[in-house]
């Protein structure tokens, strides 16, 4: 596949060594230093872009790749207040965007499990629930995208409550507590704790390579699709 790299930081670097192992050829890598060099990028010559950049660049990114035959991979996050933008530009134009706010295989078994894990603790009013993320210093948004995907997981059984806070404990909201720390991955951990007990699931991210991987597969899964699609149809769940 003819890939074009959108966004060319830890993350970038990671997925353009993944592709060429894959045999895979990088047919441009756009950054903040070159971005007028994605005119220069469209259906003929390319054959899927992977979308790993700022929460204020991304949907100008996506939304150029939708409008130019590009299928578009993105786990950009802080930018979804216009995801709703990106689906219908994508229904318009025929094309085919996938959208994941975390690529590890690991991640998204995570979530499953998250929703699952909800789905019975609901019935036990007695235990508070929490998220704690934890990222590297350079992570710009919180909460996290991972985070707040966890958050959604649990509150799809919750009814009584409305909506997440950041950092702070809201009456009637589920609490997502963001930390930055030097060197870190990516940790995810929901807390359900009672006066007797304490429950957790938790996910810790060892290196980036997870999620280049998840990328890369989904470039991979999306060629020759059309339409709006995101890990759980990728991994049957």
């Amino acid at each position: 596949m003819r890939i074009l790299l959108i966004g060319y930081g830890k993350m970038g670097k990671t997925i353009e060594q993944i592709a060429l192992n894959k045999g895979h050829e990088i047919v441009g890598k756009i950054d903040f230093d070159n971005t007028e060099d994605l005119k220069n990028f469209n259906s003929s010559n390319t054959d899927a872009a992977i979308e790993f950049t700022h929460p204020d660049s991304a949907f100008g990114n996506i939304s150029y790749c939708l409008s130019n035959g590009i299928p578009v991979v993105s786990g950009s996050t802080g930018w979804l207040k216009r995801f709703d933008e990106a689906v219908a530009l994508c229904r318009e134009q025929q094309g085919a965007f996938f959208y994941a706010s975390n690529y590890s295989v690991g991640v998204n078994l995570f979530f499953h499990f998250n929703e699952y894990i909800a789905s019975k603790m609901q019935e036990y009013k007695e235990y508070k629930i929490s998220i704690r993320e934890v990222h590297h210093l350079q992570k710009v948004d919180k909460p996290s995208g991972t985070g707040i995907t966890t958050a959604e997981g649990i509150l799809a059984h919750y009814p009584d409550l409305q909506g997440w806070s950041s950092d702070e404990e809201v009456a009637g909201k589920l609490n997502i507590i963001s930390e930055r720390e030097p060197d870190v991955v990516g940790t995810h951990i929901v807390t359900y704790s009672s006066e007797v007990d304490q429950i957790e699931l938790g996910h810790i991210a060892h290196s980036r390579a997870g999620f280049a991987e998840g990328a890369v597969m989904a470039a991979e899964w999306l060629k020759d699709r059309k339409g709006v699609y995101g890990m759980k149809d990728m991994l049957n769940l």
